[in-house]
């Protein structure tokens, strides 16, 4: 089964010369293009997800469906391997299913648009974008549920269906779905954002090969495919070992009382190829934590690391996948069986760059990071007002970039360059709620010479009766530090009742009622530290206590002693010599903190809340649970 593509013109592509100046300028112009796409979602979209932090992706592929600028790589490969359909001049796709692309999007909430591009009658390009539908029906606000054991829990799920066909609009098939969510208003506003920015994009391609000639686009298109494989390769060489080595990191539990789950790689390079192998990797979960890993998806994370660190001015695109061998077991974590859920797959998405970045870092430690902000919390939060009018929240947290080679982690940030945070005003004037305190928590990220970046201590007063639902990561098992960095603190969330009660919630649960007055304390994780600790300039640590991004005690992790609001020196030279006599005299590349069976042993009094039980294999321990 392969999809048939209708082209009234067969001619094929003639091969052109492409001089340095030319591909120069289609290749800035295709960057445009998408910045472009993003522009115009934003002016269109309504949810504030979108809207507000960009939980969109954008895609131009060349004619055969290759990526040539984006970000997850592009799934119109296997969209087109399983589409047992017609594409014609006119026609517009969308879908939504995971199973149904391989897992190129990776939960049902993300709603993908493709448009197929035609000029005189050929097929010469592709754009394509897909979103975070803040809602899709389902058994919860959100439609994301913790407690999901199937995908069919999770919502509506779209299989690749044409919105438009010959450039007819199916307005049924719209209606259809637009009855099975919550919030239709904001999907259906959304949905013709993504649209609009598959069209704008489409046009600009057409305006390029106009401009310079169809054979003379399509070769373009190609030749920087062409170098980004032989930059590749190159960087490949040069970073990549024949000897085998692993790394293994978890996501902390599951929502239902079990973890942690271990992810598992092991790298090496055979011949001019890399090998990519999860074997040893937890099997999925009944729960809804499991991640659909498509395997162009992971090339391209790859490839982004390693360009991002070696060498930042490469366009990245789909040129180097054949470089690249993954290896995944089925019906594990990462390739889950249908009808596994998947709604919860943002934490082991985003371990995948803590995993990669530890695996690339073991050759070339001094391009080693920490482990950072490798995850997207979300904070859930619905009812109905006084008005009778329903509301629903969907927002995502940030935390703390892990430190880094060349400096510290930055506080706050989102795991996803491109997200922006939504304005407090924003909340506060389109939700019940008010934003009692946003800052930086103090001492959260992991000390290090170069400081881990601080996670986000967020305080919502809640205005209205409703339900809300988090779903967070890293507060069992820490971000960890390397080349003598220490571990960022872990994440915490407390309720706070109106009467001044405090209660600690779970960083995975859902179904929590909340009266008007309550407030919720949600703080995220901060990023592991780089470098020695008792390295770093006293002056600096100073400055950060005046900043209130470092406590006075905390300073005592850097063995800095602050009095009276400055440095006392003779004080620290003590406390430092102490330390460093205590201490090993070499420094673990790795520092993980505590093994899994301790941090189980001091879960409760560490962090208010029961350890996650280690989950039995056996198919008859499934059962008997």
């Amino acid at each position: 089964m392969r999809a048939q593509i209708i082209q009234s013109n067969p001619a094929p592509f003639a091969p052109k010369p492409i001089d340095p100046v030319t591909l120069e300028v289609i290749e800035n112009a295709l960057r445009n293009a998408r910045v472009e796409m993003d522009a115009t979602l934003v002016r269109t979209a309504m949810s504030p997800g979108i809207r507000e932090q960009g939980d969109a992706f954008p895609l131009i592929a060349d004619h055969q469906g290759r990526m040539i600028v984006g970000q997850f790589g592009s799934y119109i490969g296997p969209f087109l391997d399983g589409y047992d359909g017609t594409i014609e001049d006119g026609d517009m796709i969308l879908l939504s299913d995971p199973y149904s692309v391989g897992g190129a999007i990776s939960h049902s909430n993300d709603w993908l648009v493709l448009l197929p591009v035609f000029k005189d009658g050929r097929l010469i390009a592709y754009t394509s974008m897909f979103g975070h539908q803040s809602d899709i029906g389902g058994m919860v606000a959100g439609s994301m549920p913790i407690h999901a054991t199937s995908i069919f829990q999770e919502g509506v799920r779209i299989p690749p269906v044409k919105i438009y066909k010959r450039g007819e609009y199916n307005t049924d098939l719209i209606n259809l779905i637009m009855t099975q969510v919550r919030t239709p208003d904001w999907c259906k506003a959304d949905l013709n954002a993504l649209i609009a920015a598959c069209r704008v994009a489409a046009r600009r391609v057409v305006e390029m090969a106009e401009r310079f000639g169809d054979d003379v686009f399509v070769a373009a298109t190609d030749e920087l495919l062409q170098r980004n494989y032989r930059a590749m390769q190159q960087l490949i060489e040069t970073s990549v070992g024949a000897e085998p080595v692993s790394f293994e990191d978890y996501i902390c539990d599951d929502g239902m009382g079990f973890g942690p789950y271990k992810i598992k790689c092991t790298m090496w390079r055979d011949g001019e190829k890399v090998v990519l192998d999860f074997a040893g990797t937890d099997p999925q979960s009944p729960a809804s934590v499991n991640f659909f890993l498509n395997e162009n998806m992971l090339k391209m994370f790859f490839g982004i690391y390693m360009i991002m660190v070696f060498d930042p001015q490469i366009l990245f695109n789909d040129g180097f996948y054949d470089l690249i061998d993954v290896r995944i077991p089925k019906g594990s974590l990462l390739k889950p069986e249908f009808p596994a859920a998947l709604s919860g797959r943002t934490h082991a998405l985003g371990r995948i760059f803590d995993v990669l970045g530890a695996l690339l870092g073991q050759k070339t430690p001094e391009f080693l990071n920490a482990a950072g902000f490798s995850s997207s919390p979300h904070l859930f939060y619905s009812g109905t007002d006084k008005r009778g009018k329903y509301f629903q929240l969907f927002q995502i947290g940030f935390g703390g970039i892990p430190g880094r080679p060349l400096g510290d982690g930055p506080d706050g940030h989102s795991l996803w360059p491109g997200f922006t945070n939504v304005p407090n005003e924003f909340l506060e004037r389109y939700f019940p709620m008010v934003i009692e305190r946003y800052e930086t928590a103090a001492d959260s990220g992991g000390p290090g010479l170069h400081r881990g970046g601080n996670g986000i201590h967020m305080t919502y007063r809640f205005l209205e009766a409703g339900q809300i639902a988090i779903h967070d990561d890293r507060w069992f098992v820490p971000p960890w530090g390397v080349n003598g960095g220490q571990p960022g603190a872990r994440a915490r969330k407390i309720l706070e009742k109106a009467d001044g009660t405090q209660t600690i919630v779970g960083n995975k649960q859902e179904d929590i009622a909340v009266d008007a007055g309550d407030q919720l304390h949600f703080v995220t994780w901060g990023g592991g530290g780089w470098g020695d600790p008792l390295e770093r300039d006293p002056a600096l640590v100073e400055k950060e206590v005046r900043q209130g991004l470092v406590t006075v005690e905390g300073a005592r992790a850097y063995g800095v002693v602050i009095a009276g609001g400055v440095v006392n020196a003779g004080a620290t030279q003590a406390l430092r010599d102490a330390l460093r006599h205590d201490r090993p005299d070499t420094l673990p590349t790795f520092d993980y903190g505590p093994e899994i069976e301790t941090l189980r042993a001091n879960c409760m009094a560490e962090t208010g809340l029961p350890a996650p039980r280690q989950r039995l294999w056996t198919a008859t321990a499934l059962a008997a649970e």
